[in-house]
């Protein structure tokens, strides 16, 4: 399973940012502790080519970022209900699980030829991100668009 992101720069057809199955699940997973959750891309140095994940408006953006795509996890894999059930949707009702991805304009400017796949590896990133917890870190794995 993969989850596409929608298009969000003006003039572009085709997705940029895309989810793997694990990632959707570790995402799922990290909703459900810290709700609405964010990506940021800075590209700098130590843990900045690794995506980091905030809780929503935790990170906030500027004139200096841009919006790759709007990931929806609404669908998620293997919810579970608070009575021990698969719940039909998400936890929290009918709302829909976005998650914002930004790219500082900087790093869009290298990365600007690539569409990114959010993976997850066994491993710690970086402390501010919130899968830090969990034992294991986003990474991006990328493909020059065709």
């Amino acid at each position: 399973m993969t989850v596409e992101a929608s298009v969000t720069i003006p003039g572009e057809v085709a997705s940029r940012v895309a989810l793997t199955g694990s990632a959707v699940e570790l995402l799922d997973k990290l909703w459900l502790i810290h709700g609405p959750l964010m990506f940021h891309q800075s590209g700098g140095c130590c843990d900045g080519s690794s995506p980091m994940c905030y809780p929503a408006g935790e990170f906030i953006t500027a004139e200096a970022d841009i919006l790759l795509g709007v990931l929806d996890i609404t669908a998620g894999s293997g919810r579970v209900d608070g009575r021990g059930g698969d719940a039909a949707g998400p936890a929290d009702g009918d709302a829909p699980r976005l998650i914002e991805f930004w790219m500082s304009r900087e790093q869009f400017e290298y990365w600007r030829h690539t569409h990114l796949t959010v993976d997850v590896v066994q491993g710690r990133g970086s402390g501010f991100s919130v899968e830090a917890p969990e034992g294991k870190r986003f990474l991006i794995r990328s493909k020059l668009m065709g």
